[in-house]
């Protein structure tokens, strides 16, 4: 109606607008006041589904059919979601509290590079994202893997349990898929090789459904869901043993390519590969996919508990991984911990309220932002918390259950000095701007002695394979920072190592990162590349967000 009296009213549209713009104040403010009591009674549940080692660069996601249509179809994919480090602990550890390495300071896999140490259950586990849902009054459940190192005793053992969580039902130690033992809310609970008693993909999917038809009808829920799969012993559940038979690891790309001006761990694989890694390889390959059909089931029943107990429509759910993988990228059979696309890039895909079907979302997000955007779908004002991720939640909902687009876009109500953060919580927009650069790093792992699988190499190396293939040493240790913006699309990795080693890729023009171009770019931009390094790997909170 404004806008038709503007369109008649000519050079007294100006009068015309103020005298039918007026009663929507008072209209406005019932509205407000409807939300505020929606908003309380209301606020959305989460799910976050985060599974080990999944690669979305060499078809990780193929098997995942179900997912892929009630997750993704239902909602937003993101085209360029990264790990800031590609090993399991570490990255875990991101998500959980949405910094950089450099900030929570879990290194790798072991309790002397903290994971799951004394030290970051003293400090930035205490901070973590369900710690603040908790308060809130979110009902919290956790099944699954968790750190690599949770329940050892020097750990804590089982019967500790990290504030946050209502139900805990985590792993002792890493990825099992039998004979495992689990911290359920403190107690030892021991599991066999019993299939329909055991099998910890489904008891996960099982103890899930449990909890939604026990929790509170009062409270908003959030749920973690951590399985075993796609990580090793890739054991399927018999059923899915027998599928994927004719199916290998993808030999395009940067498949068994020698690792030419590349860091001096890459230098040493056998090229080409024998085809004893070959075989272990791809054998590898089908076994990962194996395993991932019983979570694509475990994604199709939650789904379906969700809309039959009335909450799917009030719940976002996330799917993602810790990192990446390789099955024989430049020779190397199989791992991650690497700094290429095949590593550092996982999939992520979100279905919720407000999230249009069949989004794809090209904005390059992290998983340190993950807690950040779990943070602001609950309500909490991100400024109150020490993360260095940053909410993507506007990427995905627009003007969704917000009131920023409504202030922004109509003066009477802008006038009123109104602010979204002074009329209620909710999904915001704030903080949602997109990163020109951000960061990966890594600590390598080594043995203080020689690996008979490769004695030539002598000391210092670790995940050694026959045929003297190492997947990672104390001097894999790297920081790179990453630009994808749509004008640039570079990497730039330093190395700790006794060579200063630096590595260049421009993933526009080459995409497999097969050509080093350290050598070949002008000295300026190098000089800039590593000033941003160092800015990245020393920047913490809004400092982490903004380097230019």
């Amino acid at each position: 109606m404004a806008g038709s009296g503007r369109a008649a009213g000519g050079s007294g549209g100006r009068r015309t607008r103020h005298r039918t713009e007026a009663p929507l104040l008072p209209l406005l403010l019932v509205w407000i006041s409807c939300c505020i009591s929606c908003a309380e009674s209301t606020k959305p549940n989460i799910v976050l589904v985060l599974v080990d080692d999944q690669d979305v660069q060499l078809g990780g996601m193929t098997p995942m059919k179900k997912t892929t249509g009630l997750i993704g179809d239902a909602g937003a994919t993101f085209a360029n979601a990264f790990t800031v480090t590609p090993l399991c602990c570490p990255s875990r550890s991101s998500v959980l509290t949405g910094r950089y390495p450099h900030n929570h300071e879990v290194r790798n896999n072991s309790v002397s590079g903290n994971c799951s140490s004394v030290l970051w259950q003293k400090g930035p586990e205490a901070e973590a994202f369900p710690v603040y849902l908790h308060k809130l009054e979110y009902q919290t459940f956790f099944a699954g893997k968790y750190l690599n190192q949770y329940g050892k005793k020097e750990a804590g053992d089982v019967g500790y349990v990290p504030p946050g969580w209502d139900q805990w039902h985590a792993l002792v130690g890493n990825s099992q898929y039998y004979n495992y033992t689990l911290s359920v809310n403190g107690k030892e609970e021991k599991h066999g090789d019993s299939y329909e008693e055991d099998y910890l993909t489904d008891l996960i999917l099982n103890r899930s459904l449990h909890f939604l038809d026990d929790k509170s009808l009062h409270h908003p829920f959030f749920m973690m869901l951590s399985p075993p799969a796609p990580h090793s012993p890739w054991t399927a559940a018999p059923q899915y043993q027998k599928e994927f038979n004719n199916v290998q690891a993808p030999r395009d790309g940067s498949f068994d390519k020698p690792g030419k001006d590349k860091h001096w761990l890459l230098r040493q694989p056998v090229n080409p590969m024998p085809n004893s890694s070959l075989t272990f390889l791809d054998n590898a390959y089908r076994r990962r996919w194996q395993t991932l059909l019983s979570v694509d089931d475990m994604v199709e029943m939650l789904v379906k508990k969700l809309d039959s107990i009335g909450e799917l429509n009030n719940t976002y759910i996330f799917y993602t991984s810790d990192n990446g993988y390789h099955t024989g990228q430049f020779s190397l059979p199989i791992d991650k911990r690497q700094l290429y696309e095949f590593d550092i890039r996982i999939p992520l895909l979100v279905r919720g309220p407000g999230i249009s079907p069949k989004q794809t979302l090209q904005a390059p997000v992290l998983n340190i932002d993950l807690a950040p955007t779990i943070l602001d779908i609950s309500g909490v004002n991100l400024s109150t918390v020490n993360m260095d991720g940053q909410s993507f939640l506007a990427q995905m909902v627009g003007c969704y259950f917000t009131l920023t687009c409504f202030l922004t876009l109509h003066p009477t109500v802008r006038n009123q000095n109104l602010t979204k953060d002074s009329v209620f919580q909710a999904p915001s927009l704030r903080n949602g701007t997109t990163r020109p650069f951000f960061l990966v790093e890594y600590t390598g792992e080594g043995h203080p002695t020689t690996d008979p699988s490769c004695p030539k190499l002598g000391p210092g190396l670790s995940q050694c394979f026959p045929d003297c293939v190492c997947e990672d040493a104390y001097n894999n240790t790297y920081a790179c920072v990453r630009t994808l913006d749509g004008k640039q699309n570079l990497q730039y990795c330093e190395f700790a190592d006794s060579e200063s080693f630096v590595e260049m890729y421009n993933l526009t023009s080459d995409p497999h990162q097969l050509e080093n171009i350290v050598k070949k770019v002008d000295p300026s931009v190098l000089q800039a590349m590593n000033q941003r390094l160092i800015k990245l790997q020393s920047c913490v909170g809004e400092s982490c967000r903004n380097v230019k």
